[in-house]
């Protein structure tokens, strides 16, 4: 049996952050399973992958912080 893949912060934080607008506080509110269900909707998360650093820059320099 192997260990469990490690939760993927990164593309989540991007995605509920980013994608969704969502201010910290209601990011940081959300269980893993709203998340997840909300990043299925919109087709993220189905390779499995971590977001590659530049894709993740590229979202940050998208959707900044206010």
């Amino acid at each position: 049996m192997s260990a469990p893949a490690a939760f993927p912060w990164e593309e989540v934080m991007a995605f509920g952050l980013g994608r969704l607008g969502w201010p910290p506080d209601r990011f940081w509110a959300a269980t893993p399973r709203e998340l997840a269900a909300a990043m299925k909707a919109w087709g993220w998360g189905a390779s499995g992958a971590a977001t590659e650093r530049t894709a993740f820059e590229a979202l940050m320099a998208a959707f900044p912080d206010i």
